[in-house]
């Protein structure tokens, strides 16, 4: 297995081609990013980076020399040893994956005379890869190797993700395929995961799954424990030490968002159905997930009654801290909710302009959004929320309810400051409203 550095084209400048093609440059590989969008390509031209990804404009500015982008599919390809696919599969309207980027890259792919590895970075249906395999083969590039490498990474830690894995997953058809693969992430102290094509392909979908369960699983327990006046923050620390479970992903909240869980949950819940089967746990964890952003607006009704010309601040528009990635964000759906029942709503975020946010005030900062709010929700857990002179705020509010979407602040000090609080699966603490 050869460890010397190979040359790499990347097709897709989006969260997942640029931590890729950074990543590979910082492990001394030679890559072009390829992406059709001229404007991202001629940002990063100049070092811009056009997301938000902490440790990314570092990693991009240090291995400049061994990373070239592209518009041109013949300029990224030639000499390519590695072609990586890591484009966009949104779902359609069926709940399928929209393959449509992937097989305009393949498609794409000119004639290949020398030794060549296509690898699907993107998230596939199991089952793609056999269909890739037979289209290289029609196209007469029986030569061209197919390898699926799943990532694994979270926006805001992709980079640490990438780096530091728990595991790297390769399925092969061919088994020189999946060395060069193995070979190219020489320097990772991970391990190496080595199956056929359509396991790697549905150990993506499984693991996602399975931290999608963990979080509608703890949410459900945190509506269990409002309705009996437990505590889950002390539920989630108590079954979270039992080394069968763990604590990752057991903090309960208004429910997961982004560009991966909830595709992939749909993704996978289709194939399932596509294959006849009819997968009750991952419908009941969606249908959880959707339920949970809607309770919020109940915790607000509870207070305030119709909110009808009420004020509403949102704290955090991205789905999740350090990312600006608004794709499923549950602020869409409480925004959404509360303009259409009449309330005024603005909010506040570190890095998402929020333009897109039609019908919402965006303030520069948290005192902006709160000013003359009967409520504020917070939504996304921004480290600087926690900075706040909550008290001073309270002041400026024309009725203190505090709905906490993440129980990140503690709820004594709330109260002392004079908030109504609420947070999702804990004992309603009272203030003077």
């Amino acid at each position: 297995m050869s460890t010397s550095p190979a040359r790499i084209a990347v097709f897709g400048a989006g969260y997942v081609g640029l931590v890729t093609g950074a990543c590979f440059a910082e492990l001394g590989h030679s890559v072009v990013v390829r992406d059709i969008v001229g404007a991202r390509i001629d940002a990063l031209r100049r070092g811009e980076v056009p997301i938000y990804e902490p440790g990314l404009d570092d990693l991009l500015a240090r291995n400049s020399e061994r990373l070239t982008f592209t518009l041109d599919v013949a300029e990224a390809i030639e000499g390519a040893d590695f072609v990586y696919v890591a484009v966009g599969t949104p779902p359609t309207y069926s709940g399928d994956a929209d393959l449509s980027a992937v097989w305009t890259v393949v498609d794409e792919l000119p004639v290949i005379d020398r030794p060549c590895t296509v690898v699907m970075k993107s998230t596939v249906p199991v089952g793609t890869g056999l269909r890739v395999r037979h289209r290289l083969d029609e196209r007469g590039l029986e030569h061209v190797g197919y390898v699926s490498n799943p990532e694994f990474t979270a926006e805001g830690t992709a980079v640490k993700d990438f780096m530091r894995p728990d595991r790297v997953v390769v399925g092969a058809f061919r088994e020189e395929d999946g060395d060069g693969v193995a070979a190219l992430h020489a320097g990772i102290d991970a391990p190496v995961v080595r199956c056929d094509v359509a396991s790697a392909e549905m150990i993506k979908l499984a693991a996602n799954a399975a931290l999608m369960t963990r979080i509608s699983f703890i949410n459900e327990i945190a509506n269990v424990c409002e309705a009996t006046g437990a505590d889950v923050v002390r539920v989630a620390e108590g079954i979270g030490l039992d080394r069968r479970i763990g604590p990752s992903f057991l903090r309960a909240g208004v429910g997961y968002g982004g560009s991966c869980f909830p595709k992939d949950s749909l993704a996978l819940k289709q194939l399932a159905a596509n294959s006849g089967y009819h997968f009750q746990l991952l419908n009941a964890v969606i249908e959880v997930n959707e339920l949970q952003k809607r309770r919020v607006i109940g915790k607000l009704h509870h207070h305030l009654g119709s909110l009808r010309d009420r004020n509403v601040a949102l704290l955090g528009l991205a789905f999740k801290p350090h990312t600006d990635d608004m794709r499923e964000a549950p602020s869409l759906v409480l925004a959404g909710r509360l303009l259409a029942e009449g309330a005024n709503v603005s909010a506040w975020d570190p890095v998402v302009d929020g333009i897109d946010l039609h019908g919402v005030r965006m303030a520069e900062t948290v005192e902006d959004a709160a000013a003359g709010a009967d409520a504020v929700v917070l939504v996304t857990e921004w480290p600087q929320l926690a900075e706040v002179d909550w008290p001073a705020v309270a002041q400026t509010m024309r009725t203190k309810i505090f709905v906490d979407g993440r129980n990140m602040l503690d709820q004594e000090m709330l109260r002392g400051a004079g908030f109504a609080v609420e947070g999702i699966g804990r004992a309603a603490a009272g203030g003077a409203a």
